[in-house]
């Protein structure tokens, strides 16, 4: 039941790390270390397991990831890699957020009724 609400945050958190996950690959592969090549590795695997904690349709899951993942290595990719954002990715980046918007819909209705649930029972209760 508690997943139904956090799916927002177990995505994040696998966006997170599998942006973290491959970019220490990339770093092991560039500079010849292994050790980081395995780090990486082992963060993927992780990523992995967390996407696959929300029990949704495969296409539904990683249509709406795709999205977070996206705007995640964008971000990234600015502010830890310090790359330039041009404004083909820019656009690009907020059509594919607006697919995941899209996908998930009845998720985000769900998620939002619950919320608002909860706050009005809080105001019930004072």
């Amino acid at each position: 039941m508690i997943l139904k609400f956090c799916w927002p945050l177990l995505l994040l958190a696998a966006g997170i790390l599998e942006v973290y996950g491959d970019a220490t690959v990339r770093k092991g592969l560039r500079a010849s270390r292994i050790s980081y090549i395995i780090l990486g590795f082992l963060v993927l695997g992780c990523y992995g397991l967390v996407v696959n904690v929300i029990r949704w349709d495969f296409g539904k899951l990683l249509g709406v990831y795709v999205a977070i993942f996206a705007l995640i290595s964008v971000l990234w990719g600015r502010f830890v890699l310090h790359e330039r954002i041009t404004i083909s990715t820019k656009v690009g980046v907020a059509v594919i957020i607006l697919g995941g918007i899209i996908i998930s819909w009845s998720e985000i209705v769900i998620l939002f009724r619950g919320l608002a649930m909860v706050l009005l029972r809080d105001e019930v209760q004072l």
